[in-house]
């Protein structure tokens, strides 16, 4: 390889890790940086709250948590969702800028009523979202969420299963963070707090 291309190469890898972390001045973050790993949020959508059709766009200027699951969880559903609303009460003030999206991989028995209940558990902040099978697989691949539903047969019950993560996207739709912290008997609500405030404050260009 000549000087000149190596050059070039040099300048292009030192050009690539500055846009991974230019909006992440500030030192560490106590969740995981997905930064430049994952698509812009983008979906449409029905909100359950209303029965709007909505996009990714309805969110810009927001703080964006990502989460599948559904309404008929007892175990991790409830328990991660509990855990996002006290990260969110965490923020005070700033919460209010947080929009956690609860998206239900089980539509079949989530309706929108079921759904408009099970999001008023958790806050205002929380919105519940609904989607046609074409829309859930999409969103689903497009963060690299799997799930599955199988309905009762032969007598082994309902069952349904999916990946439980929490994407943060930033106010521009850019993903962020996978907020790791949170998983476990023992989430981290301060840490995450403190990063979904970063989020927040940061000024976008």
């Amino acid at each position: 390889m000549s000087p000149a291309a190596f050059k070039r190469r040099a300048i292009r890898a030192v050009l690539a890790v500055f846009l991974l972390t230019a909006c992440h001045s500030g030192g560490a973050w106590n969740n995981t940086d997905m930064t430049g790993t994952l698509p812009r949020l983008a979906f449409t959508m029905t909100r359950a709250r209303d029965g709007k059709e909505v996009t990714a766009q309805d969110y810009r200027g927001k703080v964006v948590l990502l989460y599948f699951g559904y309404s008929f969880c007892t175990d991790a559903c409830p328990r991660t969702l509990s855990s996002i609303a006290d990260v969110v009460k965490e923020m005070g003030k700033k919460g209010g800028t947080v929009r956690v999206l609860f998206v239900t991989v089980d539509p079949h028995r989530d309706t929108p009523a079921i759904l408009k209940k099970y999001e008023s558990l958790f806050g205002p902040e929380f919105d519940a979202l609904r989607g046609t099978p074409d829309q859930l697989a999409a969103l689903a691949r497009r963060y690299r969420v799997s799930y599955s539903v199988t309905p009762a047969h032969d007598g082994i019950p309902y069952t349904v299963t999916h990946s439980s993560v929490i994407y943060a996207f930033g106010r521009d739709g850019r993903a962020l963070l996978l907020l790791s912290k949170l998983r476990g008997d023992k989430p981290d609500i301060t840490g995450t707090a403190a990063d979904l405030t970063r989020l927040v404050d940061w000024k976008q260009e």
